[in-house]
This record gives structure tokens, sequence and C-alpha cells, in this order.
């Protein structure tokens, strides 16, 4: 029996969300799984991934074989490289201390780069909402001098016609 680590789709029409299930190869998609290690959904910027890392290792050395798109999770959420660590040990090429070191190392940069861009994109989304707010200022500032304009015109054409009435009474005295 070929076990694969894959996603199953969840969630509405173009708001997917997605199980990192451990299955049989010959399962459907969202059919039979033997085992459900995590969470995957796209629709966040990073994308949200919570994998029971474990888990994942464990199927791993096992012999499941991750889809190219689970496989790029697990990469990117540090268990592949686990797994890279875990052979070296078993082999003799690093200590477990090592391979524990090089591994939280590697955790460590992972997280600077994720908060990294997690800030960023908030600095952005701060910048385009202090620029929205100056451009809405402006519009705002325009609009109030236009109706300004309008009410001192009206007001001087107000004063304009009463004069010629005024005169017009004088005159008839």
């Amino acid at each position: 029996m070929a076990v694969k680590i894959r996603l199953q789709r969840h969630g509405k029409k173009n708001a997917a969300f997605f199980h990192v299930v451990v299955a049989d190869g010959r399962a459907p998609r969202d059919g039979k799984f033997i085992e459900k290690i995590g969470v995957y959904n796209p629709q966040t910027n990073p994308a949200t991934i919570d994998i029971d890392a474990d888990a994942a290792l464990q199927w791993l050395l096992k012999g499941a074989q991750p889809t190219d798109t689970c496989r790029a999770i697990l990469s990117y959420k540090g268990v592949m490289f686990k797994r890279h660590l875990a052979e070296g040990v078993r082999k003799g090429a690093v200590t477990e201390e090592q391979a524990q070191q090089r591994f939280d190392q590697w955790m460590a940069q992972k997280e600077s780069k994720i908060s990294g861009k997690r800030d960023s994109l908030k600095a952005e989304r701060k910048s385009q909402y202090e620029a929205r707010m100056k451009a809405e200022t402006a519009v705002k500032e325009a609009k109030a001098a236009q109706i300004a304009a309008k009410a001192t015109a009206s007001v001087s054409n107000v004063e304009n016609s009463d004069e010629p009435a005024a005169q017009a009474s004088e005159t008839a005295e």
C-alpha cells in the first residue's frame, strides 16, 4: 500500500482551506484517510500552516511520500530538514545534539524571515491607509472650499440685489 501525505480540500468555492492528511494513494482526494496531521490555509497572507511536525516526520521516516505541494509545505515548516538531519544522525554523520542545534538555528532564521514579512505587510497596509486618508482629506478640503466660495458668491449677489432696491425706495420718497 502506497501511503501519501497530501491535501484534502475543504471550504467554500473561492475560499478553500486544506487539511494535510496521510492517506492511501488509491483513496480519492477528499475521501478516506489514515491520519490528519495539519491544516493549511492559503487565504491569509502569509499562508497559515499548522502541522504536527513530529507526526509528519514519523510518517516520512516510515516511507510516506508527500505530494509536491505537501513537500513544499513540509519544507517550509522544517519537517523535511528535520528528516534530513535524522538521516544524518542514523548514518552517524552528526550527533543528535548537533542536529538539534542546526535545526534550532534554521528555525530561528525562518522565524525572523516570517516576522519580517509580516512587519513589511503591516507597514505597507499602514502607509496605504495614510495615503487614502490624506487623499480623502484633500478632497474634503476642496469640497469645503468650493462650498464656501458658493456661499460667499450667493451672499454678495444678495447684497448687490438689495442695494438697487434700497436706492429705488430712496428715490421714490
